[in-house]
């Protein structure tokens, strides 16, 4: 498991936790994902779109977000943001991840890695269905 680092405010909050109920590890670090750019799934009060699912991207997935207009695939430099290929890990929506499971075409999700804010939208019983080892 990789820890993730102190931030400036790590004294002012509580500990991130994973769905499991124990202490958030990082999703990835290459390439660094997080709405927050710091390879974790933590969400904040600015992250609308909750990117809290840590998901190891696989083709079919990456297919439908593209479809879907979401484009992970693509290269945006400006945004600092590599484009995704199948196996990187990645911090998805967890409402996207919600709608490509009711598609049948959800990632896998890495269960330590993934946000307790995910079971807000997706219940626990679905990630843990397509749950994958940290490795």
């Amino acid at each position: 498991m990789i820890a993730i680092p102190p931030t400036a405010n790590d004294s002012a909050r509580k500990p991130d936790r994973n769905v499991l109920g124990g202490p958030l590890v990082a999703c990835s670090r290459e390439p660094l994902t997080g709405f927050f750019r710091d390879g974790c799934c933590r969400t904040g009060p600015a992250d609308e779109g909750v990117h809290t699912v840590c998901a190891v991207m696989t083709p079919d997935f990456l297919e439908f977000t593209v479809a879907a207009g979401n484009d992970l695939v693509t290269p945006r430099p400006q945004w600092d943001f590599p484009g995704l290929v199948a196996g990187d890990r990645w911090c998805l929506c967890a409402a996207r991840w919600l709608e490509a499971a009711r598609a049948g075409r959800a990632p896998p999700v890495v269960l330590e890695a993934t946000h307790e804010k995910s079971l807000d939208v997706v219940p626990f019983e679905l990630l843990k269905k397509h749950a994958v080892p940290v490795a």
